[in-house]
């Protein structure tokens, strides 16, 4: 039990964006936690994962989940220390992560929380790699995307959480693999670093050419995060029964009108007809929460033997967490986005 009151900070959805999410979208809120109950745990937040899907849960259209309430905390993952526990399955100083949301500190009945692997470089890992992004990538790609060695993969956001995994998982396993990034440096780093055959800047006047110049032989495998003038270069290039693993769309998501331009509906539903291409979008806990164990057996391995390496962006302070979320979104970032809201001792 607290011997003293806990102060909580946190982030609440103070209002709906129209478009971009600004800094008025977000408040700051510092609020008194109650004592705990029987079956409690008091967590401080170590690491608040960002992630682009949170722009989905700011409106209130019809999706895949509910959406943040006006005056709630902004929903996330985070990376946790116990402080305090009346759970007999947690005790004080173990490392868990788990849906917590936008706040230094929560309490949990120890059902939305599991232990953080042990061993990793960093708890904050639990976020990436090995967490949500990594699961994303490794699932897509290997139950939609069904890679066989020799193929042509390209990957779009290839320097960021999804992308670097998903790139780097098809070198294992025999492919080709082409990313695209916003930038020069993006692009070094995704090709010397990660060892992806090739990087193609999405910021070029000639994108689509330079492309395909990247995919002589075509594209067997698209895996879909970004959509927008991307999916456009990619559509003529794929080959007969490519798959099309469809995780994110980014570059619409502050969109709050059509896009103006040529209507390449008809084109894309040719495409699909006449090269019998496979696109199936997924939401990884929802379609593959019990593959966990599988995904975290793969892929430990790999991150240990250096096999699959991953670049974090660190932003410090949760008041911080509203600009950092609204530089992923229009591509600040550098590698997976984390807050550092309390240092791990």
């Amino acid at each position: 039990m607290p011997e003293a009151l806990t102060f909580n900070q946190r982030i609440v959805l103070a209002s709906r964006p129209t478009g971009a999410p600004t800094p008025e979208n977000f408040r700051l809120e510092r609020q008194a936690l109650p004592d705990l109950a029987d079956g409690q745990v008091l967590l401080k937040t170590l690491y608040l994962s960002l992630d682009p899907y949170m722009r989905g849960r700011m409106s209130d259209a019809p999706s895949y989940a509910a959406p943040v309430e006006i005056g709630e905390v902004m929903t996330g993952g985070a990376v946790s220390r116990v402080e305090h526990s009346l759970n007999p399955k947690f005790h004080a100083g173990d490392l868990v992560v788990g849906a917590t949301g936008w706040q230094s500190h929560s309490i949990s009945d120890g059902r939305n929380i599991m232990p953080v692997p042990s061993g990793l470089p960093s708890p904050s890992m639990a976020l990436g790699v090995l967490g949500m992004p990594g699961m994303t990538a490794y699932m897509g790609l290997m139950d939609i995307g069904q890679p066989k060695a020799g193929e042509t993969l390209v990957v779009a956001a290839a320097s960021g959480a999804v992308g670097s995994v998903v790139g780097q998982v098809a070198k294992i396993k025999g492919l080709r693999v082409v990313g695209v990034a916003g930038g020069e440096k993006k692009c070094r780093y995704v090709v010397d670093e990660l060892g992806f055959d090739a990087c193609i800047d999405h910021k070029s006047a000639r994108f689509a050419e330079e492309l395909a110049n990247a995919c002589p032989d075509g594209i067997d495998i698209y895996y879909e995060n970004v959509g927008g003038k991307v999916f456009d270069a990619v559509l003529p290039l794929l080959n007969p029964k490519a798959r099309i693993p469809l995780c994110g769309l980014i570059a619409s998501y502050n969109a709050h009108e059509a896009p103006t331009g040529p209507d390449q509906l008809p084109l894309l539903q040719r495409t699909v007809l006449t090269k019998r291409v496979r696109i199936q979008g997924f939401i990884v806990f929802d379609d593959y929460g019990d593959r966990q164990p599988e995904f975290v057996s793969a892929m430990a391995p790999w991150v240990r033997d250096g096999k699959v390496k991953f670049r974090e962006d660190v932003v410090d302070g949760l008041e911080n967490a509203p600009e950092a979320f609204i530089g992923l979104l229009e591509g600040r970032n550098f590698g997976k986005l984390v807050v550092r809201v309390a240092q791990a001792e």
